[in-house]
């Protein structure tokens, strides 16, 4: 995991002055020249660098780009109410016409990565099928995260009590006061990654690795972006995706976005998507079960044929 978290550093080259419609300064990168042009849109606590196995995959196969989420990485934050994936969404349209402005993409998307290119097909409905000819959604869901997970049950129940506001408000008071405790690099720390992310059979190494990651993430940003995934619904924009070709990959022990979520896309889809199922693996599936998702993205990548490719931009 601590070689499969840590940043892409080979053979970058930085895109500069890409910012999102709100004026929030977005990193992103590109690798490679030759190929489809690829774009990685990672989860929610990470960084680009969680696609590090799937980018060394591609390498020679695609162009690849990757980019930080708002509040993640690199990539600057802006006000709390803008952590939405309406609006990473937009970022993600930002990101396209600054790599691709005449050429088309590959959307690949893990979690929120995956949400975000469902709120992009809102959005602009219009590209799919012109400007984005594929996509490779990883461990999402398209909404009603509230009904299922150990986070979205308490956030419901909370709801349902009339106590949301209030508990959220106190989270947000506390956060200054949160850095103050050693829970950094704690046990309670990788006890939670493991239980969210991993299967009981998770290396220590993996399981501090993406400890390790997750916990860069400012408290403010992780509670902002916490509630807005559980309020998300982008079930009405996965009919969308059916004009082109989709891979949906899904873990059957992942507890975050149990593999019915996927599931429910890719019928939604219909017969243009793919189901990739993968056994006893949990939320952190691309990294611990890699070879398997390098495997069907590299079968889309190599099967997706542009309409036209005018040549790529950036």
């Amino acid at each position: 995991m601590d070689t499969a978290l840590r940043r892409p550093g080979r053979r970058e080259r930085p895109v500069p002055g890409v910012v999102g419609d709100d004026g929030v300064p977005l990193d992103v990168s590109i690798r490679g020249s030759h190929g489809p042009t690829v774009v990685f849109c990672h989860g929610f606590t990470v960084d680009s660098g969680f696609w590090e196995p799937q980018i060394a995959a591609l390498d020679g196969h695609a162009r690849v780009v990757t980019w930080d989420q708002r509040g993640h990485g690199r990539s600057g934050w802006g006000e709390a109410s803008h952590a939405t994936v309406d609006q990473t969404g937009r970022d993600l349209a930002a990101v396209v016409d600054a790599v691709a402005p005449s050429s088309p993409v590959v959307l690949v998307g893990h979690s929120m990565g995956g949400m975000t290119i469902l709120a992009l097909a809102r959005q602009r409905p219009e590209w799919f099928g012109t400007r984005v000819i594929g996509a490779f959604l990883v461990a999402t869901s398209a909404g009603d995260l509230v009904r299922q997970g150990p986070v979205g049950l308490a956030h419901g129940l909370a709801r349902r009590l009339g106590v949301l506001p209030a508990v959220m408000a106190g989270a947000r008071a506390a956060a200054p006061l949160a850095d103050l405790l050693p829970w950094r690099d704690s046990w309670v720390g990788r006890w939670t990654i493991r239980r969210l992310l991993f299967t009981a059979e998770a290396t220590d190494e993996d399981v501090r690795g993406a400890q390790a990651v997750s916990e860069r993430l400012p408290l403010p940003v992780g509670q902002a972006f916490g509630a807005a995934l559980l309020d998300h619904d982008e079930s009405a924009a996965v009919h969308v995706l059916a004009r082109i070709p989709v891979v949906v990959v899904v873990a059957t022990r992942d507890r975050l976005t149990p593999a019915a979520h996927g599931r429910r896309i890719l019928d939604a889809i219909g017969p243009t998507a793919r189901l990739v199922e993968v056994p006893d693996a949990a939320h952190a599936v691309s990294v611990t079960h890699h070879e398997v998702v390098d495997e069907a993205l590299l079968d889309l990548v190599r099967g997706v044929r542009p309409r036209s490719a005018v040549g790529h931009g950036a």
